[in-house]
């Protein structure tokens, strides 16, 4: 997703952590990591003893267990497939039971309202998970008025179920990310409710764009 520059929006330390966890969560959903991004992965030292920081560790033993390859077939099988995968990441599908219905058709009017269009590269409808958290990502950076709105139309009526389903499939690495991106996602549900006193998982090192 790409948004025309922002005019002027201060990106202080939260906001800009916070666009950083949607862009690395939609980067994962989207493709398989190669093995810089693994190995990153697996350094991550989250604080804290909460869900959320669980998540993280999770996902970083599982980083460290695994390797590019191997991950890169799993993610076919359940993200992709011939036909499909274990899990279709559309909220076309998980809102309508079809893929290009009527969620995809609200959310391009959307999108094209809050002046989001989609990546050149990208051959995946809008409605894809990863799409919508980039879309996130923009709009915590560049229309933080926008937030709560566009998650609550796009993200909250089935992002949960849809993670909830990857958290169940045989891969650790994909089953951990699930689990992190229903405890992300539940933080920003209330983060979002209460007007954004909440803060993100710190880490020891604190991850890079």
């Amino acid at each position: 997703m790409t948004r025309e520059p922002p005019t002027a929006e201060p990106r202080d330390e939260t906001r800009a952590l916070r666009a950083d966890i949607y862009r690395l969560l939609a980067r994962l959903l989207r493709a398989p990591p190669d093995e810089a991004l693994l190995a990153w992965l697996a350094t991550l030292t989250p604080e804290g003893d909460g869900e959320l920081a669980r998540a993280w560790q999770g996902l970083a033993q599982a980083a460290a267990a695994d390797a590019p390859d191997a991950l890169a077939r799993a993610h076919f099988r359940h993200l992709v497939g011939v036909i499909e995968g274990d899990v279709t990441p559309y909220a076309s599908w998980y809102r309508n039971g079809a893929l290009m219905d009527e969620a995809l058709v609200a959310l391009r009017r959307d999108l094209r309202r809050l002046g989001i269009a989609r990546a050149e590269h990208s051959r995946d409808p809008e409605d894809h998970l990863a799409a919508e958290l980039e879309a996130m990502a923009l709009l915590v950076e560049t229309a933080p008025r926008e937030e709560a709105g566009f998650y609550r139309r796009h993200l909250a009526p089935w992002a949960a179920p849809c993670l909830a389903d990857l958290a169940a499939v045989d891969t650790p690495f994909y089953a951990r990310l699930g689990e992190l991106g229903r405890a992300f996602l539940a933080e920003e549900a209330r983060r979002l409710a209460t007007t954004g006193s909440e803060a993100p998982v710190r880490f020891v090192t604190p991850p890079v764009p």
